[in-house]
């Protein structure tokens, strides 16, 4: 019998870092939002296509890619809040009465505040994961923190000063993001640390 050799050959498939694609998409549709809360601008018309394309699409392809370089935190972050926006237009779409009279009829909007309650929850241990991370990315999600603790109690019935609130929260979010997108997409482009996004807490590592 001959002896036979077998070659193993490997490919390594190498994936960008999708961490500025996704922080530029959350810095968009928050900037677009934000400016409806705030009254700088009226109605949801033009910022639903915001919400799923940039909101959703832009943080699920980020998400998928996160996966890929095995960095859970980054691909539960990216597909937990891009699936948010995906739920948030759609209800926007019910309330305007898009599918139909009988479920705009049917709109409770504590339902929504319920909803944001979850994902207050899920940002606060988030929040906790982000102080591993870097210090621009921890102040993104305390931010989120306080939205969705002012949107939950705004659509709760708790006073309109926790719209305003969230309002802030909400563009606060969007100035940060972008910071981070740049920073995100910058550094890697440069090869070194054009911006400063600031040293991990060391608390739990």
């Amino acid at each position: 019998m001959s002896n036979t050799n077998v070659n193993t050959q490997s490919v390594k498939i190498v994936t960008a870092d999708p961490g500025g694609l996704g922080l530029f998409g959350l810095a968009m549709v928050t900037l677009v939002a934000s400016s409806q809360k705030l009254g700088w601008t009226t109605g949801l018309a033009f910022v639903i296509p915001w919400a799923v394309f940039l909101g959703a699409f832009a943080q699920l392809i980020a998400s998928f890619n996160d996966f890929k370089h095995n960095n859970t935190f980054g691909a539960t972050a990216f597909a937990a809040y891009g699936l948010f926006w995906l739920g948030i237009a759609t209800s926007w779409l019910i309330k305007m009465g898009v599918f139909g009279s009988a479920l705009a009829a049917d709109v409770d909007g504590a339902q929504l505040g319920v909803a944001f309650i979850g994902y207050f929850i899920f940002t606060v241990f988030m929040t906790i994961g982000a102080m591993e991370t870097h210090k621009v990315l921890f102040i993104i999600f305390f931010l989120i923190d306080i939205l969705f603790l002012g949107l939950a109690a705004d659509a709760l019935g708790l006073g309109h000063s926790w719209h305003t609130i969230a309002a802030w929260a909400e563009f606060s979010i969007a100035l940060v993001s972008f910071y981070g997108s740049a920073a995100a997409t910058l550094n890697t482009h440069f090869g070194k640390q054009f911006l400063p996004v600031g040293k991990p807490f060391g608390i739990f590592k």
